[in-house]
């Protein structure tokens, strides 16, 4: 078992914003924002929540999401912070937008450590395909810093391989790595994603600031060599670990890729037959 008290406050460590309180604090739509709770296999309830790409309701009827993005957020922040950027983002890419919090982060039970982690992103994939019938093809995992872990972990599964895509913002090689770059495998190495790169089969898009002062740039650099399907990568020149969003070629780079994967699901629907 890690002990992570002999670990220096970086931002790989789990460490939930202790001034939230986990839910919306303000007025929000009901109709284009749906909240959960969902447990997972070790336990714990974690807070979720369903964000829709627009809450014009006859525009929605007639153009439902084609895909759905499973966004796994960054380190001290949880879902009550996030909706601003999330409905932001669903509306510029029209595409909906599902997101959870680790165990011990905001609403969620528990306490946040590695194993919970694993369960808790497996336990919102398995709520997006159960409850909101999403098929495998329509999935896009998103993780951003420390939700790299989980992406990464869940992409790498035999049973995700058919994901429609991965997207890996700002994320690290593994724990240990981010204090000590050139170190080698070793058990005592927390959120060892390094390894598991090799197994992940969906196409990749790699994002990465080039003054990241957090997760330096070189673990952005390293993980897109690992990727064996993947994107040309996004590398934000001048962007720190916590503002590449407000870079235009932020949007701009996503956009593109569903567009990209738009057309891939409409090829596959025409030879399948269906209009």
């Amino acid at each position: 078992m890690i002990n992570y008290n002999i670990l220096p406050d970086a931002e790989y460590r789990l460490k939930p914003n202790p001034e939230s309180v986990g839910y919306i604090p303000y007025e929000f739509d009901k109709d284009q924002i749906l909240p959960s709770f969902v447990k997972t296999k070790r336990g714990n309830k974690i807070a979720c929540t369903y964000i829709k790409y627009t809450s014009n309701k006859e525009l929605y009827r007639r153009k439902p999401s084609k895909f759905v993005i499973l966004f796994s957020h960054g380190n001290a922040v949880d879902i009550g912070q996030m909706p601003p950027f999330y409905i932001g983002l669903a509306a510029r890419l029209k595409t909906d937008i599902f997101s959870y919090d680790y165990s011990g982060y905001g609403l969620s039970s528990g306490s946040p450590n590695e194993a919970n982690l694993y369960a808790d992103i497996r336990a919102a994939y398995k709520y997006l395909k159960d409850h909101f019938k999403y098929k495998d093809e329509q999935i896009i995992l998103y993780g951003q810093s420390i939700g790299t872990v989980p992406t990464i972990d869940l992409a790498s599964q035999n049973q995700s391989s058919n994901i429609a895509a991965v997207i890996l913002h700002s994320p690290l090689l593994s724990g240990l790595r981010v204090i000590v770059p050139n170190a080698r495998n070793s058990c005592f190495d927390p959120f060892p994603s390094i390894e598991k790169m090799d197994k992940v089969k969906s196409k990749v898009l790699v994002i990465h600031g080039t003054e990241d002062e957090v997760i330096d740039f070189h673990h952005g650099l390293q993980i897109y060599e690992l990727a064996k399907e993947k994107y040309d990568p996004l590398w934000v020149e001048g962007a720190g670990h916590n503002d590449i969003e407000h870079y235009a070629v932020y949007t701009e780079r996503l956009i593109m890729m569903m567009k990209d994967l738009d057309e891939t699901r409409r090829k596959r629907e025409a030879k399948n037959g269906k209009k």
